[in-house]
């Protein structure tokens, strides 16, 4: 069939060959290329349509986006020029991700604003779980990391997407892979300015689709947390085929009762409680944030067996100790009443344990003195060093987490050597001088802290955020930060004899009158804000 583009047309649909619109004589064929073959959707902004280039070998498919301005205001046509103008430079920004429709075209034809885009054929999430039922947390949780990687990419093109829901992510056909569609920021601009709002063309970019977009961004400010709001409802949707129209609220303060709809674990409950946290400021505020938490989450059951096996306890002790370990990790980023009530305790339940690690740590020394067991007794015995040396080997770190670490280092402890503070969100914190030497700290947050002449050497720090992070005077000899991310800290004076870098992110570092060689900083990321060993910007 053709379609007819005339908003005010009574009958749109037309014969396959036609070339005027037989009911209102409107000319088919848009821009002598564009042959439209049927309406995908129709809104107060104006309509959606599926199309056939024409002057392309094949005739492929695409998109057309018809933006169709129904006012009198003499200034609209200039305004919503602007706008269209401006919604088609972010598109063609962001249209350059794999997973985004790209841009192919955008004009102005009889003072009708039109966007040309990939199509992408596959069916969209929403019709997924009417077609095939909700998804369990495994599923929710793939769509959910896959989404946020998308997020990540346009956020750092500073574009907020502003409708994310089941809707506008559709599964592409020929890869499975998901596609973030239909930014709408024109119709929700545009919408404004036609209304005869109080608010500016730059600014009215609210809205969005109700029950999905978050507080902040109705009341027309928007940020990259509304984006995770939107996509927490999404999630909650996908795993109860529910609507948040549908749900019960509570009375007194609105929040959704979603979870009784769901079949869902604790930890990924807490990461989908934060993600809709009312509050932008108890929110994850990025879609990195996210991506930790479920990091932790994946890593959880590693760590808990790594206690165990650090603290050599048994029984319900260990059960204990490693209940009261995950309460912690679970709770680091929740913020309201019930986390703090979570978060005491298990700080209670490590304290009354009898195998604590204090405890566990003064009987060895004991032991230790006195020579009656371990390490000590193995020593008498055989005389040989080598044998202790094993023996310690074979003995997993000691895990430590933030509550402890800092509480320590505020009683002026500085050696920590040989722990295990992996995953620990210790961001901003001061832990200058401390001796690190030889522990355990894949994936730990240490992004903005205070590391000055702190000693690192030997520690495994791969994929560690030390973004921002003070370490002047450091020493990293022998560590492991392959994978790290060390954008815009300070290195300077830092020693790197040895130190693995291999993908280390130092975009924007300063490592003047560090010691590093020029084979090292071949393996890692630099551009042009970073400072090199020699004072110089640039890259390597």
């Amino acid at each position: 069939m053709s379609y007819c583009l005339n908003p005010s047309c009574p009958k749109p649909v037309n014969h396959p060959k036609s070339k005027k619109c037989k009911a209102c004589g409107s000319k088919l064929l848009l821009r002598d290329r564009y042959h439209l073959v049927k309406g995908l959707g129709k809104g107060g902004f104006g309509a959606t349509f599926l199309a056939a280039d024409l002057s392309l070998p094949g005739k492929p498919l695409c998109v057309i986006k018809q933006l169709q301005p129904n006012t009198d205001n003499p200034n609209f046509l200039t305004m919503a020029r602007q706008l269209f103008e401006r919604e088609a430079r972010t598109l063609g920004k962001v249209g350059n991700h794999p997973q985004i429709p790209r841009l192919l075209d955008y004009f102005e034809d009889r003072e009708q604003f039109y966007l040309v885009q990939e199509f992408v054929k596959g069916n969209n999430l929403q019709q997924e779980i009417k077609k095939n039922g909700v998804l369990n947390e495994e599923q929710a949780q793939e769509v959910l990391r896959e989404t946020l990687i998308i997020l990540r990419d346009i956020h750092a093109q500073k574009v907020i997407h502003r409708d994310i829901k089941p809707a506008n992510i559709i599964r592409r056909e020929i890869d499975n892979k998901l596609v973030l569609i239909d930014f709408g920021v024109v119709k929700n601009q545009v919408n404004t300015i036609a209304s005869g709002g109080d608010q500016t063309a730059l600014t009215a970019f609210a809205v969005g689709t109700p029950g999905f977009a978050p507080p902040e961004q109705l009341a027309m400010r928007p940020v990259y947390a509304s984006d995770v709001y939107a996509l927490g409802v999404t999630c909650m949707y996908l795993m109860s085929g529910k609507a948040p129209k549908n749900m019960d609220c509570d009375p007194l303060t609105g929040d959704i009762d979603w979870l009784k709809y769901v079949d869902i674990s604790e930890q990924f409950g807490d990461i989908l409680l934060t993600m809709l946290e009312v509050a932008v400021k108890n929110r994850y505020k990025t879609a990195e944030e996210v991506l930790q938490a479920i990091d932790i989450h994946n890593h959880i059951d590693n760590l808990a067996a790594s206690m165990v096996g650090g603290l050599s306890t048994t029984g319900s002790d260990s059960r204990m100790n490693s209940g009261s370990s995950r309460q912690s990790i679970y709770s680091s980023g929740r913020k309201n009443s019930s986390t703090s009530r979570s978060r005491t305790e298990g700080r209670t339940g490590s304290r009354s344990g009898r195998n604590t690690p204090s405890n566990a740590t003064s009987r060895n020394s004991s032991r230790n003195r006195t020579g009656g067991t371990g390490a000590s007794r193995n020593m008498g015995r055989t005389g040989n060093p080598r044998s202790t040396e094993r023996h310690q080997e074979s003995r997993k770190p000691l895990k430590l987490d933030r509550e402890t670490l800092l509480s320590a280092y505020s009683s002026g402890r500085r050696d920590f050597a040989q722990k295990d503070v992996s995953l620990q969100d210790l961001q901003k914190a001061n832990l200058s001088g401390v001796n690190f030497h030889h522990s355990r700290m894949v994936k730990i947050n240490l992004q903005g802290a205070d590391l000055n002449s702190t000693d690192f050497t030997g520690c495994d720090l791969r994929q560690a955020m030390l973004r921002n992070a003070n370490l002047g005077r450091s020493y990293l000899s022998s560590a492991n930060l392959e994978g790290a991310d060390l954008r815009g800290a300070d290195l300077s004076y830092a020693h790197f004899k040895g130190t693995k870098l291999k993908g280390t992110n130092l975009c924007g570092a300063n490592l003047s009158n560090a010691s590093i060689t020029e084979e090292q900083l071949a393996q890692a990321k630099t551009n042009w804000t970073t400072v090199l060993p020699n004072g110089r910007r640039g890259f390597w």
